[in-house]
């Protein structure tokens, strides 16, 4: 019956208002303050084309990204706007963007060579986590100390004895993304901590 002439009476329903949230799920966020070069590394990783520029919260909604790997494999990555201190309340773009967090298989904490204290920058965006969500500390997790093409030799070797004295155990690459120096390297350990 294509056209069908008749009509039955409805069935008693309920009605109602939802809030739906829609949360990006992707195999790797991209985890940083603002500024980290969250996006620089996800356009140099993937095709996706994410606005960088040279100032904070550049990055105002999520962008995903398909990282091709070898023998025709890939993973998904997420570029998650900046977070500060004090996100868990909503300050900066706070809860809106942390959510998002939660639907990542893995971590990758971005934390750039040229900030004060690796140590101390890695535990204000995990404490973040922390206060937003507890589970999230349970996800595997990773650091990148980007921006390493600023480093010479000598303050790289003292940059890695810092990070492993006060990062046991957390796997931690230096990459850049202007100079492609630790891409290769980093997709590596990516797929191997996805599929371990």
């Amino acid at each position: 019956m294509q056209t069908p002439r008749f009509a039955q009476p409805g069935e008693d329903a309920t009605e109602g208002w939802f809030i739906l949230e829609l949360k990006i799920l992707a195999d790797v966020g991209l985890v940083g303050f603002p500024n980290a070069g969250k996006s620089t590394l996800l356009s140099v990783v993937s095709a996706a084309k994410p606005k960088i520029a040279n100032y904070p919260f550049t990055t105002l909604v999520p962008n995903l990204g398909i990282v091709a790997y070898r023998d025709n494999r890939s993973f998904a990555m997420a570029d998650i706007p900046g977070i500060i201190e004090g996100a868990h309340e909503g300050r900066g773009l706070g809860l809106r963007f942390l959510r998002h967090i939660e639907r990542n298989a893995m971590l990758l904490f971005m934390v750039p060579a040229d900030s004060r204290n690796l140590r101390e920058e890695y535990d204000i965006l995990l404490e973040e986590l922390r206060k937003y969500n507890p589970e999230l500390l349970d996800k595997k997790r990773m650091i990148a100390i980007t921006k390493s093409d600023l480093l010479d030799e000598e303050l790289k070797r003292e940059l890695s004895q810092e990070a492993e004295n006060s990062l046991p155990g957390i796997p931690r690459l230096f990459i850049s993304s202007v100079s492609g120096e630790g891409i290769a390297a980093l997709k590596d350990r990516l797929w191997e901590i996805l599929n371990t």
